[in-house]
């Protein structure tokens, strides 16, 4: 009986570390090509990390004092806060959340324009691909290795910036449900993040160069984000009382629509007809009785229903992301059938067809 010799080249073990060695190769490939990307993530981090420290620490005890002198000092001013202090807390805290809230923008552009776009423009994939890395694997680490990135710093940026906005909850000039706040304090942020990865790199694919990219992959990311914004109230279900209770709304509710109900029973929406009833039951009857009306209601999100938004709006996103990932490989897989199609055609049928075309 014969024994066929093991070859190195066709043992599982070594098949395996070979694979390892070529998948790590593809990722440090990645960040070696987009260090400067990568330099400007990491001191954007933390830049903004040290700005809502600061925030929350040393410039919330600053501001604080700043607002106290004004309170002793006049009630009107206590009203209308401002002082050096205050400033410049307020520009902290305002900036960070913009960052947080529209960084899903940045990582369009930026996925649409260098990550993408101008690897296809300059005939960098193609070479890649040529060195025994699969369009597939080459988009997949496209993909994964900046994601990967993206989660791990928003995953440092969004509980800094909950930490800052409730620890000064009582200087800010903005509600829970107001968007870019919202966007900044939950998970929002990063499912928009890694849409915008998403798109951007569709973008990329679908167009080849690099500028274009960049524009469709903004107005793409402005269009999800709008829509997002627009729709958030009807993700979950909303509260409605009757009665007094409508008219005393929680002061950090997200009011949606008030109204009043006819004698006949008929709803109607956006009427404001005895809201200013407010020195009682008795009065509050006396005026639709008037009226002809049978009560009052309004329809409102409370405060708790934060993280079931965050967490609707989260999945609702994530899945647009999935979808455009979806769509950039069968994209690719379909540029690479049709090229690797016209190259297995011989060059006098390549050249008549193009005559004929012409």
């Amino acid at each position: 009986m014969t024994t066929l010799p093991t070859s190195p080249l066709t043992s599982p073990r070594e098949d395996h570390s070979l694979s390892l060695r070529g998948s790590r190769g593809l990722v440090w490939s990645v960040l070696r090509l987009h260090r400067a990307a990568l330099w400007i993530w990491l001191l954007l981090l933390a830049a903004v990390s040290a700005t809502m420290l600061w925030a929350y620490g040393p410039g919330f005890d600053a501001a604080a004092a700043d607002l106290r002198q004004q309170c002793r000092d006049s009630v009107v001013a206590c009203h209308f806060p401002s002082g050096p202090w205050y400033g410049k807390y307020d520009t902290a805290v305002a900036l960070s959340t913009l960052v947080v809230a529209y960084l899903p923008f940045l990582v369009a552009v930026w996925a649409g324009a260098a990550l993408i776009g101008r690897e296809l423009e300059t005939g960098t994939a193609h070479l890649a691909w040529t060195q025994s890395v699969s369009p597939a694997r080459w988009l997949a680490a496209k993909l994964a290795v900046p994601a990967l990135l993206i989660t791990a710093g928003t995953a440092v940026l969004i509980p800094l910036h909950r930490l800052m906005w409730n620890g000064g909850e009582e200087l800010l000039w903005a509600d829970w449900y107001d968007q870019d706040a919202f966007h900044a304090n939950g998970t929002v942020a990063l499912a928009y993040a890694l849409c915008g990865l998403a798109v951007g790199a569709l973008a990329g694919l679908l167009l080849g160069r690099a500028l274009p990219a960049l524009g469709v992959a903004f107005a793409a990311m402005l269009a999800i984000t709008y829509l997002g914004n627009d729709y958030r109230p009807s993700m979950w279900r909303t509260v409605t009382v009757t009665g007094a209770k409508a008219l005393n709304l929680p002061d950090d509710s997200l009011r949606l629509d008030q109204g009043v109900i006819t004698t006949e029973g008929t709803r109607i929406g956006n009427n404001l007809a005895c809201t200013d009833a407010l020195d009682g039951a008795a009065d509050l009857r006396r005026c639709m009785a008037r009226g002809g009306l049978s009560d009052i209601w309004a329809t409102y999100h409370p405060r708790s229903h934060f993280w079931p938004l965050q967490l609707a709006e989260t999945g609702i996103v994530l899945a647009v992301a999935a979808l455009a990932v979806i769509a950039a490989f069968v994209l690719l897989n379909r540029r690479v059938a049709t090229a690797s199609a016209a190259a297995s055609v011989p060059p006098d049928r390549r050249t008549a067809a193009v005559g004929a075309a012409v």
